[in-house]
C-alpha cells in the first residue's frame, strides 16, 4: 500500500491554522475525491503518524473530527476505516436494521423515549384513527458501527403491538411477530438543515445538510400501521430510485 503521505496533499503548504486542522482538511479532501476508498482500512495510528511526520496527538485530533463527521469509522479491535456511503433503495420497503445488516454494519439504537398514550389530532389524521385510540411512540437515534446515522420518530396504532417494550433493535421485526409488518409505504423526502438540538444528538455541526423522510406504512387491508419521521445525515446516505417508462 502506498504511503498515505504520498496520496494526500502536502501539509506544509500555504494554508494556515494548526497542524491538526491542516491534516484534517487534507484527509477530508482525499475522502471526498476517493483517493481513500470507501471501506478502506487506514494504517495503525503509530505507523500513520510516522508516515505523515506528525505526532500521534495531532493525528488523533484530526481523526476524531473525521470520525465524528461520519467520514471515518472506528471498529473495536480492527482499526479505523473509511466510511462507505449507504445506498437506500426506494423501490424496496426495508427497515434501517435490514439496510445496515445487508452491508455488514453493526446496528444499535439509543432510545430518546418510548411510550404509549392516546392518539393526538395530528397522529389521528395521519394514521386514520378515531380520537382516543391508543398508540405507541418510539423515538431513537440509529447507529451503524457506533456512528450516529439518523433520528427516527415512529407512531404505531395500539393494535399493531402488544406493548412498547417488545420493540428492540428493529421495529419491523416486532411488527412481523404480530403479523402487522407493512407491505407497502408512501414516502415524502426533502432536503433540510439540522438544527442545534438535532445536530447535538448526531454529533455533527448545526446547519449540516440532511434528508427528512416522512413514511406511512400500510397493511394489506389498507390500514395505516406506521407513521415515521426520520432525519438522515446527508453525508452518509445516497437515496436511489429506479425509474421505468413502461406501464
Amino acid at each position: 500500500m502506498p504511503l498515505l503521505a504520498e496520496k494526500i496533499r502536502p501539509l506544509d503548504g500555504t494554508g494556515g491554522g494548526p497542524l491538526y486542522r491542516r491534516l484534517e482538511d487534507a484527509l477530508r479532501d482525499a475522502l471526498r475525491d476517493q483517493v481513500l476508498k470507501p471501506n478502506e482500512a487506514l494504517p495503525a495510528e503509530r505507523d500513520l503518524a510516522a508516515d505523515l511526520s506528525v505526532s500521534r496527538i495531532t493525528l488523533r485530533k484530526a481523526l476524531d473530527t473525521l470520525v465524528n463527521e461520519g467520514l471515518l469509522i472506528r471498529r473495536q479491535g480492527a482499526g479505523t476505516f473509511v466510511a462507505g456511503r449507504v445506498e437506500k433503495q426506494f423501490a424496496k420497503l426495508s427497515s434501517f436494521s435490514e439496510d445496515m445488516a445487508a452491508r455488514g454494519r453493526t446496528v444499535r439504537s439509543e432510545w430518546l423515549g418510548r411510550s404509549s398514550g392516546a392518539v393526538t389530532p395530528d397522529e389521528a389524521l395521519t394514521l386514520g384513527l378515531s380520537p382516543g385510540t391508543p398508540v405507541y411512540r418510539f423515538n431513537r437515534i440509529r447507529f451503524a458501527d457506533d456512528t450516529p446515522m439518523a433520528l427516527e420518530y415512529s407512531t404505531i396504532p395500539g393494535f399493531g403491538l402488544d406493548s412498547e417494550e417488545v420493540v428492540g433493535a428493529s421495529l419491523y421485526a416486532a411488527l412481523e411477530v404480530t403479523r402487522n409488518r407493512p407491505v407497502r409505504a408512501l414516502q415524502r423526502l426533502r432536503a433540510v438543515l439540522f438544527n442545534a438540538g438535532q445536530a447535538k444528538l448526531l454529533g455533527i455541526e448545526a446547519g449540516a445538510p440532511g434528508l427528512y423522510i416522512e413514511r406511512r406504512g400500510f397493511l394489506a387491508d389498507g390500514r395505516v400501521i406506521e407513521a415515521t419521521r426520520s432525519w438522515y445525515r446527508g453525508d452518509a446516505y445516497d437515496f436511489v430510485a429506479e425509474l421505468d417508462t413502461r406501464g
